[in-house]
């Protein structure tokens, strides 16, 4: 014992707060703080291989953190870990269960009777198919058409329900009778996953291009949680991968040809990387778009709409 010393659980006030307090998401869903495992200090104990209480000042802890998010390393931000309790829609936790680098423990409707709750469709949310992109959503709907899905939609909610408390009523094994209940059902999980993982789904989840329904759990969870969690790592986390801009090598080249003015050879480059057809007319091209995008952000004008 005379070599030992006592070491006190790492404790993060604004985190305390809020320790199980539920934020509401969507209708009917919510998330809250179970518990959790470190914080920024623990961040750069780990990244020094330290013992004691890391650097002194707040401006080197700073200035490690972001050095780390910088420089994609990972394992430091794995000794911190968060806990949650979450009431989810079914077809919002098929694309959340898919990060598979987290512990889950979820509630099972084969031993208990299937929560009576599901999410259901303003009138105006109602959303049309993306024509750019196949598997996300375009504009809103009419309210007169939302109006009328919604009503169709609680039809369905109510028969769906009927028909599985029928079967329990009857004696139908719970794990069979639930199976035609709507992916709108919510389910309840606790969820438990390091920093270092919580921030790829993050960087995922909270993009402006992932459904709706998911990504406003995964703002909650960034804004409202990790933000108060580790302040430091979730401001360069936002510097470095959620509001930075990466450019790929033809991009690259692209951009450098297009500051010097050297446009003939832009044009060339553009075509051969697929950017183009021979004709100078833009292909379609998700690889495109998104840097016309990137180049609108920096203020310059796409070149091949201002010149071809």
């Amino acid at each position: 014992m005379e070599n030992t010393f006592k070491i006190e659980r790492v404790h993060v006030k604004a985190l305390d707060n809020i320790l199980g307090l539920k934020f509401k998401v969507l209708d009917k869903g919510f998330i809250r703080v179970i518990d959790y495992m470190g914080s920024d200090e623990s961040i750069v104990q780990a990244a020094r291989v330290s013992y004691g209480k890391g650097t002194k000042k707040v401006s080197e802890d700073r200035g490690l953190i972001r050095y780390l998010i910088r420089n994609r390393h990972t394992t430091p931000f794995e000794m911190c870990e968060l806990k949650l309790h979450v009431k989810v829609p079914m077809d919002t936790w098929r694309q959340w269960i898919r990060h598979r680098t987290a512990n889950v423990n979820e509630y099972s409707t084969r031993y208990s009777i299937a929560i009576d709750d599901a999410q259901k469709t303003d009138s105006k949310y109602w959303r049309n198919q993306s024509k750019g992109n196949k598997q996300g959503s375009g504009e809103f709907l009419t309210k007169d058409i939302g109006a009328k899905l919604s009503d169709e939609e609680k039809i369905f909610h109510d028969k769906a329900r009927e028909i599985y408390e029928s079967r329990i009523n009857r004696g139908v094994a719970r794990e069979q009778a639930r199976k035609d209940l709507p992916l709108s059902t919510y389910t309840e999980a606790y969820w438990k996953i390091d920093l270092h993982n919580l921030l790829h789904f993050l960087s995922l989840r909270m993009d402006l291009h992932a459904q709706t329904e998911i990504r406003e759990y995964a703002n909650i969870i960034g804004n409202e949680i990790v933000s108060k969690w580790c302040p430091i790592t979730w401001s360069s986390f936002k510097d470095y991968r959620m509001e930075n801009l990466t450019f790929s090598k033809i991009e690259i080249e692209l951009l450098q040809l297009l500051v010097a003015n050297n446009i003939e050879e832009l044009r060339g480059i553009a075509i051969t990387s697929g950017f183009l057809n021979k004709d100078g007319s833009p292909k379609r091209s998700r690889e495109r778009d998104e840097f016309e995008n990137k180049l609108l952000i920096l203020g310059y004008k796409v070149p091949w709409k201002q010149v071809f």
